[in-house]
């Protein structure tokens, strides 16, 4: 294992990595070489991109060129949320009809259930657990743009979304203050790195060639060039996500934003008595600057927010922040964290009173506001066509790490 990896330190790898273990680093690309497909960037995007195109074409020779390890970056550090959200819905019904959104909402409907089959398929164990995803008002205002949200909804198809008054929500989870919720079965609570993990030795298992600790420095038609040689191939496939700005000629092609989170605990069973979320769905909020939440497998609230613009879009760095307030182990929806990017910063494990910064890749399209879109279940850019049931087969990866914006 490499000394980048040993020498991870808290900041540099996210709280899921620390708490399942470091991978052991597969051997960087030893030089010239050719494929039939190479694609760029070892996480989500990438590998399920390389997943299903092996699948689909199987004598296909596809290689993968990732920088560090596979999910190092936002697929590694996101929120654990597997969603059917999509951004600019709206805009895409303007461009190509109501009719074409509703199809596309369905599809990603179906996306859930595809990455729930996928893994089991492949033995991935990754925490899986499909309680869908719960909104929550706390006020007035918010309970006014649920009801909004929850009729935009309505109105892309999704007609098993369900609308909560105050007891109903309390019978799925107490949430202090909480006057209404809504909740959509697309959805499911997962370990990212457990996820990811495994998709890279399924995708291996198919004979798909992954070399870490091999950064691309720049894409050339047909040529993936790295420090320590040049991979030749008819179709290259960007996959890079929030490290794109570290290619060459692409500084100005993406803006990276940032979202940190926390981890407690593991709550006893009379904490969990007194919180409810028997029902293990992953939480929301309705605020302007909103969290997200999940309950995790070992009995952890695990909890973020923010999301604001990066203080630089050059190759990632890492570096600790100022620990915010320690998060409250009793399912309280904190209505001052963001609501626009939902990723995972690193934490120290087992400590709520720690988080570290870390930006994160400019959100993926299918990332976004929850107004005209939102939250994203997956980032799979490259492939398949969304169209498809098997596309955007990946949980929202948000932002890999970088000099951040700091804590509010």
């Amino acid at each position: 294992m490499s000394s980048s990896v040993n020498g991870a330190v808290n900041g540099a790898i996210s709280f899921w990595y620390a708490h399942d273990g470091l991978p052991s680093v597969r051997e960087p690309l030893a030089g010239d070489t050719s494929a039939d497909v190479v694609i760029v960037g070892g996480g989500y995007t990438g590998l399920w991109t390389a997943y299903y195109l092996k699948k689909a074409v199987p004598f296909l020779r596809i290689t993968v060129l990732e920088q560090k390890f596979c999910g190092y970056g936002a697929s590694g550090r996101n929120g654990g949320w597997l969603y059917n959200g999509i951004a600019g819905r709206d805009r895409y019904a303007k461009l190509h009809g109501h009719e074409a959104a509703v199809r596309l909402q369905r599809a990603m409907n179906d996306t859930v259930d595809e990455v729930v089959r996928a893994a089991a398929e492949e033995g991935i164990d990754a925490d899986i657990h499909k309680g869908g995803v719960l909104e929550v008002a706390r006020t007035p205002a918010q309970l006014a743009r649920l009801k909004e949200f929850h009729a935009h909804e309505l109105s892309y198809g999704e007609k098993d979304r369900e609308l909560y008054g105050a007891r109903e929500t309390a019978e799925r989870i107490r949430v202090a203050d909480a006057v209404g919720s809504t909740w959509t079965p697309h959805g499911a609570r997962l370990h990212p790195v457990k996820l990811v993990k495994g998709l890279a030795a399924a995708v291996e298992a198919l004979g798909v060639t992954v070399h870490e600790l091999t950064p691309v420095t720049e894409i050339r038609p047909k040529h993936a060039v790295t420090p320590y040689g040049t991979v030749r191939a008819p179709y290259v496939l960007r996959c890079t996500e929030g490290f794109t700005a570290g290619l060459k000629g692409q500084r100005r092609t993406w803006l990276p934003m940032n979202s940190s989170m926390i981890a407690t605990e593991p709550l006893s069973p009379e904490q969990w008595e007194s919180v409810g979320w028997a029902g293990l769905e992953t939480l929301g909020d309705m605020a302007h600057a909103y969290m997200y939440a999940q309950r995790t497998a070992d009995g952890r609230i695990a909890l973020g927010g923010r999301g604001c613009r990066t203080a630089s879009a050059r190759a990632p760095t890492t570096t600790a922040a100022r620990s915010p307030r320690p998060s409250r182990p009793c399912g309280r929806s904190s209505s001052g964290s963001s609501r626009r990017w939902p990723g995972c910063a690193s934490t120290t494990p087992g400590r709520a009173s720690w988080a570290y910064r870390a930006t994160g890749a400019r959100p993926s399209p299918w990332t976004g506001r929850r107004g005209s879109a939102g939250r994203a279940a997956t980032s799979a850019r490259a492939w398949p066509p969304p169209t498809s049931p098997r596309a955007r087969s990946a949980i929202s990866s948000n932002w890999t790490p970088d000099r951040a914006c700091r804590p509010n």
